[in-house]
């Protein structure tokens, strides 16, 4: 009888660790061509969720950008509120494989001769 009473809880736990391990998206959506864009900053970095995003518009659209975690974008420089809205940046990385996403995982950041390298290990 005591097993099933700590049953919801070994639930509860298992859930709490699946759900974030499910919503992470890696790479693998990405291409493998390294891609490179020039656009203005639409929307600030923000370091909320489990990766920080911020996005530009560029080639008449705006872009998704999809960064490190949190902790590690603000250990490479890029904080919010660091490169303001209007800005012209350059960004490095992997585009989504989907043609109509206009979705970039990010792993460079180039704003005002300064480079925002989020993804060191990614040269």
């Amino acid at each position: 009888m005591r097993v099933s009473r700590f049953l919801p809880a070994f639930v509860l736990v298992l859930v709490s660790v699946a759900i974030p391990a499910f919503a992470h998206h890696g790479w693998a959506g990405n291409s493998d061509d390294e891609f490179e864009l020039t656009g203005t900053v639409e929307k600030g970095v923000s370091l909320a969720g489990p990766h920080a995003t911020m996005k530009i518009k560029a080639e008449g659209n705006v872009w998704d950008l999809t960064l490190a975690p949190p902790a590690r974008t603000e250990g490479s420089g890029l904080k919010e509120g660091i490169i303001p809205i209007g800005a012209m940046v350059t960004i490095h990385g992997h585009r989504n494989r989907d043609p109509k996403r206009f979705e970039v995982k990010t792993e460079r950041v180039t704003w005002n001769g300064r480079t925002f390298n989020v993804y060191p290990d990614r040269k």
